[in-house]
């Protein structure tokens, strides 16, 4: 499957992690978005559900086993060289609890770090985009609307 300059959308997923009020992020590792903030996540192999591709892209990039609890957004990521798609990606962000695993950057993940809410602001000195910001906003609200024993 072709990722830069493809012939069709790649489908992907999304792991957002909202644990204590914080939210897990990853520095990324490789294009796109090389050295931004953003939710833990990556394309979906063959074969593979969606809630699998969360959990296995939430370990490799992060170590932390989730359980996926629902979809939270469905969402493009289309990025242009010019006037050629270089990147399209559909994306399903789902909105996770922790189950194990221990904190580390792995796979593609530069750097992985919880983040309070004020550091996800798009102003702050993270840099995360308004995309990344309104799914993060989300999944706050709707964690915060499970409460601790649904999370």
């Amino acid at each position: 499957m072709q990722r830069e300059f493809p012939s069709a959308p790649v489908l992907a997923v999304g792991a957002v992690v909202v644990d204590q009020g914080r939210v897990l992020l990853v520095r990324r590792g490789s294009q796109p978005l090389k050295d931004r903030w953003t939710i833990p996540g990556g394309v979906l192999e063959l074969g593979e559900s969606l809630a699998q591709g969360v959990v296995r892209e939430a370990r490799e990039e992060t170590g932390l086993i989730v359980e996926p609890l629902e979809l939270l957004e469905l969402l493009d990521r289309i990025h242009r060289e010019r006037e050629r798609i270089q990147f399209h990606y559909v994306i399903a962000d789902y909105l996770c609890r922790i189950t194990g695993g221990v904190l580390k950057a792995a796979s593609d993940a530069a750097e992985v770090r919880w983040v309070e809410r004020a550091q996800w602001n798009s102003h702050s000195a993270l840099g995360v985009d308004p995309v990344t910001v309104r799914v993060l906003e989300k999944a706050w609200r709707r964690a915060r609307e499970l409460g601790p024993e649904e999370r």
